[in-house]
């Protein structure tokens, strides 16, 4: 059960939320496609699009963003339940975001429901930067972006 060493994984993961009136809502998908470099290690690449639909007194705004993250996790264990811990690096750009750098540790279940497929959630801590000095000085502003989705091995 799960990866072994050249396999290679896709996953699709999703996130939303609204306000109470439904007048407040933002929804976001990502894919990942990566390589395992050994049973434990999993590097790849990822693309997330998010939108948000806000509503307030004087504005009614629709607002689009992506990032594109080169991703690095280790799993543990060999069960069906595989926690794992990553970093990833990156760029962010649309829609009310600056188009700067991205960078994020995560952590994350999956949970094999067959040989090769998963279900899995995954947290990670974000933080945007324009240069080394600003990645240091804006990692305690970052932010907290969870996903669930599945994957498989092939």
């Amino acid at each position: 059960m799960g990866p072994n060493e050249g396999d290679r994984e896709f996953s699709l993961s999703g996130t939303g939320s609204s306000s109470k009136d439904f007048d407040n809502s933002s929804f976001g998908i990502s894919g990942d496609y990566g390589w395992y470099f050994s049973n434990r290690t999993l590097a790849g690449i990822r693309q997330s699009i998010n939108f948000a639909d806000i509503e307030g007194e004087d504005l009614t705004d629709d607002f689009w963003n992506g990032s594109t993250r080169g991703f690095i996790d280790y799993h543990f264990g060999q069960n069906a339940a595989r926690p794992f811990v990553g970093a990833s690096l990156g760029a962010i750009y649309g829609d009310g975001v600056k188009d700067t750098g991205i960078a994020g540790l995560e952590a994350g279940l999956k949970y094999y429901l067959l040989p090769t497929t998963f279900i899995q959630a995954r947290a990670e801590y974000q933080f945007l930067f324009d240069s080394g000095d600003s990645a240091e000085d804006n990692f305690d502003d970052g932010a907290w972006a969870y996903t669930f989705g599945m994957g498989l091995n092939f």
